[in-house]
């Protein structure tokens, strides 16, 4: 779910793997970057496809919330010879960043949501239930960790983090066992919680993924606003793309897919109206879907797992004006959740 940058979801099994950029052939054949274009990293974590697409010819805004990402991201800065401008900041705040940054519309836009594997594999940032270390999941750092939110969220609101974010079938189980053992003692490392998670969810010998895979993932969207964050990018990227710009978004769970999807089908077609303005004129399509979603190869996915459930949606920006208001983000449907903890919260 989000700053990562061709890098992708972590093995379901959770074990370490190496930084290939995921799905790289389709998203450079989907963004087709060429000499003078400017693109839009969204999403740079390691700077995957950022290398690729300034390697292409063209210039890249990146952007990355996690400031370890922008710390580490020197070399590649050095290899781009000023083709590549490095920003701190949300991708959903990216028309933002970019017209501070250049002032006009851009050619390309390309988002990887998901945890990096940088993340995922320093036990410090509190993303692996295969490593332990403090439970945090913050990607920029700053904020409510998932440690307060374990420990202070009441349990309904807890079960319907699990279960909504999760798609965990077991959340108020979950959630009941986490509220009994945090009276007890509060949550502090990633392999207390999921030690808490596989008693109550067990693991069968045919089962593929750890039994906190859904919870772990859960909480990391929760505390990063992940499904939000990715919402507000696409609105974005339609504001920021010149006519003819291509969007190119790769994501690893069905959320995020569904989100996707819904969003390049309702931008693709014309609709006459809304549920909040049932009787406003026509309205154009801003994108023209290029393709169904594409996924990796047996060749990519035996050379680098993460790429097993991979998704790459992509679409081109027509001349219509973008939409604005309260329709922008009516492909959007999520439920309630409770607001995050703010006192007591890890700094």
């Amino acid at each position: 779910m989000m700053a990562n940058n061709g890098e992708g979801e972590g093995p379901a099994d959770g074990g370490p793997v190496r930084h290939v950029p995921v799905l790289l052939r389709q998203v450079l054949e989907a963004l087709a970057p060429s000499v003078g274009e400017t693109v839009v990293d969204g999403t740079f974590g390691a700077g995957g496809y950022s290398r690729a697409i300034v390697e292409a010819g063209a210039n890249v805004i990146g952007i990355d919330r996690d400031p370890t990402a922008i710390a580490a991201a020197g070399p590649v800065i050095a290899a781009s010879h000023g083709r590549l401008s490095l920003i701190e900041g949300r991708f959903g705040d990216m028309a933002e960043i970019v017209d501070e940054a250049v002032g006009g519309l851009v050619d390309g836009v390309v988002l990887d949501i998901g945890v990096s594997s940088m993340q995922i594999d320093t036990a410090s940032r509190g993303f692996s239930f295969q490593k332990d270390g403090p439970l945090d999941m913050r990607m920029s750092g700053a904020g409510p960790s998932a440690a307060d939110v374990v420990n202070m969220l009441k349990v309904g609101d807890l079960a319907r983090v699990l279960s909504f974010l999760g798609e965990e079938r077991q959340a108020g189980r979950i959630a009941r066992a986490i509220e009994a053992r945090r009276t007890e003692r509060p949550f502090e490392t990633t392999l207390d919680l999921a030690a808490v998670v596989g008693r109550v969810v067990g693991r069968k010998p045919q089962d593929r993924i750890d039994p906190a895979t859904r919870t772990f993932q859960a909480l990391r969207a929760y505390v990063n606003d992940e499904l939000g964050e990715l919402a507000r990018a696409l609105v974005a990227a339609e504001r920021i793309l010149k006519p003819g710009g291509r969007l190119v978004v790769v994501t690893f769970h069905s959320l995020e897919d569904r989100i996707v999807k819904r969003f390049i089908r309702e931008r693709s077609s014309a609709p006459s109206g809304s549920r909040h303005l049932p009787d406003v004129q026509h309205v154009p399509a801003t994108f023209s879907a290029r393709n169904k979603a594409e996924a990796g190869d047996e060749a990519e996915i035996a050379a680098n797992p993460r790429a097993r459930s991979a998704k790459l949606r992509a679409a081109t920006r027509t001349d219509a004006p973008a939409r604005t208001g309260p329709d922008a983000e009516d492909f959007i449907e999520l439920p309630a959740l409770a607001d995050l903890p703010r006192s007591g919260v890890t700094r």
